[in-house]
């Protein structure tokens, strides 16, 4: 009762920002130097036994905390969930509890309805045809290679970069996801990012810092840029500049797994079209929520509840964990603690 409770809350408030807002394998990326796999199969932590990884893709992961599979989602899935897309930004598809985000150069715009107004659409589980994307059996194989069997869905995104108006907004700082979840094991986590698109260096691919996830979460906050910073896009303050650094070029159907300890971001996009990918973060049912009070994810929590709050001018109740049972959708396996 308590957890529907929390949902119906929580639909409310979404419904208001949203309104108001905005088969072939490789186990390498595409550029840049990649940690040597110098351990035994008994030392693995990251990935679970399984008939679906080869042992140097396991080794890989272990190593650097992500892996690219080539051409894993179809084309004819990912024209799907484009049109879908563009429906939700004429305003003719309005699912349910769906953030709609807009980037901070354009949010006062007085374009019409269209792509060129949403940078970001999140939390698009009440939309059947998105979130077929969280159900894909091709995916849900490697996903539980991480996870498990019991596969719960936690948070799903349609990115859609625009072209950088020349302040640099169109930019995501380095990051780690976790940062933004209550939920426990890290080790349980794993983020689905499809390329829906080719994408590279010059409309804003993925950068990752490879074995960053062997590390601990760091505080976030919002860095210093002089052009803004959207909504919620915190960043690590103090991380190796020194770090190597590997820039993920994908094609379209591509995906990415990675471990939400994984330090990321993306660049600019210089082109004049608009970059788009789909994600889903996904976690072992077995995983168990945690209070977030007291650590370094506080301030995103305020922040979220402060949203909410500004919307009713009054005390939301909310707080993460609401938010991710929210979120949450189990999609194969047996429900258990999330």
């Amino acid at each position: 009762m308590e957890q529907q409770r929390a949902g119906a809350r929580l639909r409310v408030i979404l419904g208001h920002l949203g309104g108001s807002s905005a088969r072939a394998v490789v186990a390498q990326p595409t550029s840049g130097p990649i940690a040597p796999a110098s351990f035994h199969p008994q030392q693995f932590q990251y990935t679970l036994d399984n008939d679906v990884l080869s042992l140097e893709q396991r080794k890989f992961y272990e190593e650097n905390g992500f892996l690219v599979i080539k051409n894993l989602v179809s084309d004819a899935d990912i024209q799907r969930f484009r049109v879908e897309f563009e429906k939700i930004c004429r305003g003719e598809s309005k699912p349910e509890g769906l953030m709609v985000m807009r980037d901070v150069t354009i949010a006062k715009s007085e374009y019409i309805p269209s792509e060129k107004t949403i940078s970001k659409v999140q939390d698009f589980q009440e939309d059947e045809e998105l979130f077929r994307f969280c159900t894909l059996p091709e995916v849900l194989k490697y996903v539980e290679c991480f996870t498990g069997p019991n596969i719960m869905a936690m948070h799903t995104m349609l990115i859609n970069k625009p072209p950088d108006t020349g302040k640099k907004t169109s930019r995501h700082p380095l990051h780690q996801d976790l940062h933004y979840f209550p939920f426990r094991p890290s080790n349980l986590i794993v983020c689905a990012w499809t390329a829906m698109e080719h994408i590279d260096r010059n409309n804003g691919c993925l950068v990752v810092l490879p074995g960053t996830h062997k590390g601990p979460l760091k505080p976030h906050d919002y860095p210093q840029w002089e052009g803004g910073v959207n909504s919620m896009f915190h960043g690590i303050q103090d991380y190796d500049q020194d770090h190597a650094r590997l820039h993920l070029v994908m094609e379209k159907g591509d995906t990415v797994f990675f471990h939400p300890l994984l330090i990321h971001g993306s660049g600019q996009n210089h082109t004049q079209g608009f970059r788009k990918a789909i994600s889903c973060h996904f976690a072992s049912a077995d995983c168990h929520y945690i209070d977030v009070k007291g650590t370094s994810q506080e301030n995103i929590e305020k922040e979220i509840v402060g949203i909410a709050d500004k919307v009713y001018r009054t005390d939301s109740g909310l707080d993460l964990k609401d938010i991710s049972m929210f979120r949450a959708r189990l999609v194969k396996g047996e429900r258990t603690n999330l």
